[in-house]
């Protein structure tokens, strides 16, 4: 009777740790497994925000001639549209290819908010042109713009929803632990200042 009941304590020595191990690695590859859906979440809503904002940029050509044969003196207003579009553009195409990155969203939140201040003025000076006003072109172009900028702040907000989702499952305790062994990285939000947004709404209200 001692041999199997040396045996059976012996067993249940070498099994409890081995369970406990089992136990760790499945929850670790569950906690994995759930930063990568939150990563790829956030990820996915930044692609409904760079389809909003290109629609914006590829707006922006339109507006800009269809104003200028009224606007023949604010040459350099115009220029600096073009070129805070340009910027914004190039800003687009980096964070497209990695949503979250630092200097990325960093990049396209000084991009977007100088291409803001840039329409900001365009509009504010094209009130001055009663013929521009009446032109039914502007009028539309002013409209889509509109609608695009509402559903910008629409998939800002989602976006943001998300990335707080998956930074807090990356800073959240047991979870922190596999975030810092996989090199899981924090993920930066899309931040717009009540200045900006005020700014913004001005500019696409202006009524034509």
């Amino acid at each position: 009777m001692i041999v199997p009941i040396y045996a059976s304590a012996l067993l249940w020595i070498i099994a409890i740790p081995v369970v406990l191990i089992l136990l760790i690695i499945f929850w670790a590859v569950g906690a994995y497994n759930g930063l990568v859906g939150l990563r790829n979440k956030f990820k996915n809503a930044f692609s409904q925000i760079d389809v909003q904002l290109k629609r914006r940029y590829d707006l922006i050509p339109n507006l800009v001639e269809t104003v200028k044969g009224y606007m023949k003196h604010e040459r350099e207003t115009l220029e600096a549209v073009i070129a805070a579009r340009s910027q914004a553009t190039s800003a687009r195409e980096a964070a497209a290819a990695n949503p979250g990155d630092p200097g990325s969203m960093g990049a396209l939140m000084a991009a977007e908010s100088g291409l803001g201040g840039a329409l900001g003025k365009l509009f504010a000076l094209s009130e001055s042109y009663p013929d521009l006003k009446a032109n039914e072109n502007m009028a539309s172009l002013q409209e889509e713009l509109k609608t695009t900028e509402n559903k910008i702040a629409f998939s800002r907000q989602h976006y943001n929803d998300c990335v707080m989702s998956y930074n807090n499952k990356r800073e959240m305790f047991p979870s922190s632990i596999v975030a810092g062994m996989a090199n899981f990285a924090a993920a930066t939000m899309f931040e717009v200042s009540d200045e900006e947004r005020e700014q913004v709404d001005k500019a696409v209200d202006v009524k034509f």
